[in-house]
């Protein structure tokens, strides 16, 4: 992902959780927050309540995939942390990458690009 990091500490997902302006729906919730940067970091959390471990993994990667595909229609200059809630155990990907990019436009972060 060209314009995006990870968020990896503890304390940076503790900021965001902190500072940041949340919105959930179905599968997923979502806290945004601006940083001062020229780059987006994303940060991911699948508890254990969610599943095993193989299903928490599913999950992970299927929310990085969506906003992957996304990635050049986001703003750029957020910390992003997407959180992972039970009944996201099971959910196709169609299902979550929808869920991605109502999240992104309720945040009024997803921009769609002409051309």
């Amino acid at each position: 992902m060209k314009n995006t990091e990870s968020l990896k500490k503890n304390y940076q997902f503790r900021y965001v959780y902190n500072k940041g302006k949340s919105i959930a729906n179905k599968y997923l919730v979502m806290y945004v927050l601006r940083n001062k940067k020229n780059i987006n970091r994303l940060g991911i959390s699948v508890s254990r309540k969610v599943g095993i471990s193989v299903v928490r993994s599913r999950i992970t990667r299927l929310i990085k995939e969506s906003y992957r595909l996304m990635e050049d229609k986001i703003k750029i200059g957020y910390d992003i942390v997407v959180i992972a809630r039970g009944s996201a155990n099971g959910a196709a990907y169609t299902e979550i990458d929808k869920s991605v990019k109502h999240l992104m436009k309720k945040h009024d972060m997803y921009v769609e690009k002409e051309g």
